[in-house]
C-alpha cells in the first residue's frame, strides 16, 4: 500500500493506493454515513456484487457525450428524490465523467454534500480524482460548467485497471508522459523521478502502483501549492489546449482524453521548437517518448485553422481573450505563456 497527503488549503486529504481495496471499501468510509454511489452502466455491469451492496445507487451512461447538463440534472433529482443530507457520503466510482460530475453534484446539492472518489480508470487515478476540479462540457467547450471541490478522499484500487480495454490505459499514459514534461515544475523530489522511470521502463510490462504513485505525488505537491488555478496549477494544462480543442472538434467522440492530451503535446513540442524554446534534441526527445508508448493518433483537424483558434478561445484559461499556452522550454520544465501569435499557432495545426 502506498499513501500520500494533499495539503489543499481548503481540505487535507489522503489518496490510498492499493490492490484489493475495494474488497475492504467499507474499512475506508464513515460507517455513521448514508451512502449515496454513483456510478455507470459498464461498471454496474462488470462488478455487480459491488455496486448492488449499496442500497441508493445512481447509474448514468458510460462515455465522455454524457458529461453535460443533462445527466448532471438527472444525478441531482435522484439525490434530492432519494432525500439526502448534508451529514451524508457521495461516492463517485467510475472514470473521470463520474469523477466530474458526482463532485460538481456533491459541491451543488445542499450547497455541499462530502463525497471520496474512487477511480477505475488509470486515467482518473494519476489525474481527475485528484485535486478536487469537478464540473461538466458544453457545446461551446470542455469543462466551462464547474467547481473546484475536494473530496474526502481518493480511493485508488489497481485491480480496475485489469478489466480496462488497451486503449484506455493508454488514455491513462497520456496524463502520465504529461507529468514527466512538468515535474520539475510540481516539485524538487529526486525521489519521484517520472521522466527516468519512464525512460527506463518496458512498455509492455508496467508497475501501475509505481507509475500512480510517482504521477499524484507530482499533483498533489502543485494542487498543495495552489488549489485553484491561480498560477502554478496552470502548468497541470500542459497539451491541453489543444487537446480540448480537438475534443471540441470530433464532438468527444473521435478520440479518448489521454489521445487528444497526447497529440496537444505534440503540437506544443513542435510550437516550442519553432520559436526556439527548446533544441532539436529535446523535441526528437520527446516524440520518442510518446511514439514509445504508442499515445497520440494520426489526425488531420477537420475544420479550417481559424475556426479552430476560435475553439481555442473558448477555453475556460482564456483571459482577456489572449490564449494562454503552456509550452516546454527545458527538460522536465514548461512555462505559461499568453503572448503567442495566432500564426505561428496555425503553423503546428
Amino acid at each position: 500500500m502506498k499513501k500520500l497527503t494533499v495539503n489543499a488549503k481548503t481540505k487535507n486529504y489522503d489518496i490510498t493506493i492499493k490492490e484489493g481495496l475495494i474488497a475492504e471499501i467499507l474499512d475506508y468510509l464513515q460507517q455513521d454515513k448514508k451512502k449515496f454511489l454513483i456510478t455507470n452502466n459498464t461498471l454496474e455491469k462488470l462488478y455487480p456484487d459491488l455496486v448492488s451492496s449499496f442500497e441508493n445507487k445512481i447509474v448514468i451512461k458510460d462515455g465522455e457525450e454524457y458529461k453535460n447538463f443533462e445527466t448532471f440534472e438527472f444525478i441531482i433529482n435522484e439525490l434530492l428524490k432519494r432525500k439526502i443530507e448534508r451529514k451524508d457520503l457521495i461516492l463517485a466510482l467510475g472514470g473521470g465523467v463520474v469523477g466530474d460530475l458526482a463532485g460538481f453534484a456533491a459541491a451543488s446539492v445542499l450547497r455541499g454534500v462530502n463525497f471520496v472518489q474512487i477511480p477505475t480508470t488509470l486515467l482518473s487515478q494519476v489525474d481527475s480524482s485528484v485535486g478536487g476540479k469537478t464540473g461538466f462540457n458544453t457545446k461551446y467547450g470542455k469543462n466551462l460548467i464547474g467547481a473546484f471541490y475536494q473530496p474526502e478522499s481518493v480511493l485508488i484500487d489497481t485491480n480496475f485497471l485489469k478489466t480496462l480495454p488497451v486503449r484506455e490505459i493508454k488514455t491513462g499514459l497520456g496524463e502520465v508522459v504529461k507529468y514527466s514534461f512538468i515535474e520539475k515544475n510540481c516539485s524538487d523530489d529526486e525521489k519521484i523521478h517520472l521522466s527516468k522511470y519512464l525512460d527506463e521502463a518496458d512498455s509492455n510490462n508496467l508497475d501501475f502502483k509505481e507509475i500512480i504513485y510517482r504521477s499524484v505525488a507530482l499533483k498533489a505537491s502543485v494542487v498543495s501549492k495552489d488549489e485553484k488555478e491561480a498560477g502554478l496549477r496552470a502548468v497541470l494544462n500542459f497539451g491541453h489546449t489543444f487537446a480540448h480543442s480537438i475534443e471540441t472538434i470530433t464532438n468527444y467522440k473521435k478520440f479518448t482524453h489521454g489521445e487528444a492530451v497526447a497529440m496537444g503535446m505534440k503540437l506544443a513540442f513542435e510550437l516550442s521548437y519553432n520559436l526556439n524554446f527548446i533544441n532539436k534534441e529535446y523535441l526528437d526527445y520527446a516524440f520518442n517518448l510518446i511514439d514509445k508508448f504508442n499515445l497520440a493518433p494520426v489526425y488531420k483537424i477537420e475544420c479550417d485553422k481559424d475556426e479552430y483558434i476560435n475553439i481555442m478561445k473558448s477555453d475556460k484559461k482564456v483571459s482577456n481573450s489572449k490564449i494562454r499556452l503552456v509550452l516546454p522550454t527545458s527538460k522536465g520544465e514548461v512555462k505559461i505563456f499568453d503572448n503567442i501569435k495566432e500564426d505561428d499557432i496555425k503553423k503546428v495545426l
